[in-house]
């Protein structure tokens, strides 16, 4: 976890041991709900293994948001940074561990640290910047080419998420999600 976030943001080492020595680990079974919609996100999590998604529901019909895995964190980042309630889900794919920190010691800790409030500020600004280029691959891209860019960005999650998930992702129809996986070179 050291080396994850020292690639954010450099933090003195006796701060960023501190704050890392109050994570505390936690072991979910796979296809745990984690955070429903309508929960609210007290803890962030610091994936150690396993793959985790975030999703809508709309008619019981599931539209996948993100995928996490290690090394990252995971949680419902919005619903946690402004202890809200979610507007979707996280859930478990596979068994995952991961160390846990509440939103109250979080709060605390970047109270007392300065470079610790910055290191989360440049988290912040990152997942921002992926976010706005999902977005913009979702509304300008055709499904070839979004496909193509995750493979590109993301092909280890081929033989680690389901091809109903991934198409769910991309927002692809599962017929011509399998048809392009058949068809392009990876």
């Amino acid at each position: 976890m050291k080396e994850f976030l020292s690639k954010i943001h450099k933090v003195n080492d006796s701060i960023l041991e501190e704050y890392i020595s109050h994570w505390t680990e936690y072991i979910v079974p796979k296809k745990t709900i984690m955070t429903a919609s309508g929960d609210t996100e007290r803890f962030i999590y610091y994936v150690q293994e396993g793959i985790q998604k975030s999703y809508y529901l709309n008619e019981s019909k599931q539209h996948i948001i993100a995928f996490a895995y290690a090394p990252s964190f995971s949680g419902i980042p919005e619903s946690f940074f402004t202890q809200t309630p979610s507007k979707y889900f996280l859930e478990t794919i596979t068994d995952s561990k991961f160390l846990r920190l509440s939103f109250e010691k979080h709060q605390l800790l970047m109270q007392e640290h300065r470079e610790i409030e910055t290191l989360f500020r440049k988290t912040t600004e990152l997942f921002l910047m992926g976010m706005i280029q999902r977005h913009h691959e979702l509304m300008a891209f055709d499904i070839e080419t979004r496909f193509k860019t995750f493979v590109q960005r993301s092909s280890h999650l081929l033989n680690m998420v389901s091809q109903k998930d991934l198409a769910s992702y991309l927002r692809i129809d599962s017929t011509n999600f399998s048809k392009l996986i058949n068809s392009i070179h990876i």
